[in-house]
């Protein structure tokens, strides 16, 4: 039996007490390519998961049903786009939480997590990856992010790769705005844009 097989034969007999934390045997035993957990935060409940390479998603659970439909939607399409061999594991993403309640304090502005970027691609990822360089408590206008992304006239399409970004807050799409210094859009909603920019004391854009 192995390592893996003991904790949960473990598990099932100890019950009802507290489950083990098998994440560790479970990435040993090449058994683990997602870990994940759901976290409270200022923006709502949110759903963070990370690849041995890095953090690779952070989605934002709305509603009711945050606990149980969203979160199993977001797992799905993890198991689907990077491996179905996922497993809530607190511990591995320790890191992130706590680099994320500095950041919601106040008192980081800069991330160092790893980050694993497989899920975008092409122009997008290079989008991304240029509104990652803009710094704490400055904004840009996607004009701006296209040109940094190699495509001047691009725009619109950087608009779309930012609506779709998988990290949103630590690769920080919120401060992305219209040329004209609105809102434009944001995936999790523009109350959380404006949190955001809030936090950072960024320019307070109106309303749309």
């Amino acid at each position: 039996m192995t390592k893996l097989e003991t904790l949960l034969a473990t598990s099932i007999a100890a019950e009802p007490r507290p489950l083990p934390d098998i994440s560790g045997a479970a990435r040993a035993g090449g058994l683990l390519d997602v870990a994940y957990v759901t976290e409270d935060s200022p923006l709502g409940r949110l759903l963070l998961a990370s690849t041995p390479r890095g953090l690779a998603r952070i989605a934002y659970l709305d509603g009711e049903d945050a606990r149980s439909d969203e979160s199993d939607r977001v797992l799905a399409d993890l198991a689907t786009r990077i491996s179905p061999r996922i497993l809530e594991a607190p511990p591995s993403l320790d890191p992130v939480r706590r680099e994320l309640d500095q950041f919601f304090a106040g008192t980081r502005h800069v991330f160092d997590i790893r980050l694993d970027w497989q899920l975008t691609r092409g122009f997008a990822r290079r989008v991304l990856r240029a509104t990652a360089r803009i710094p704490y408590g400055s904004v840009s206008n996607y004009r701006e992010v296209a040109v940094a992304a190699g495509s001047p006239r691009g725009y619109r399409a950087a608009g779309n790769a930012l609506g779709s970004n998988p990290i949103p807050i630590i690769v920080p799409c919120h401060r992305v705005l219209h040329s004209g210094g609105g809102l434009g859009g944001y995936t999790g909603g523009l109350e959380r844009k404006r949190t955001l920019l809030a936090i950072e004391g960024a320019h307070p854009a109106p309303l749309e």
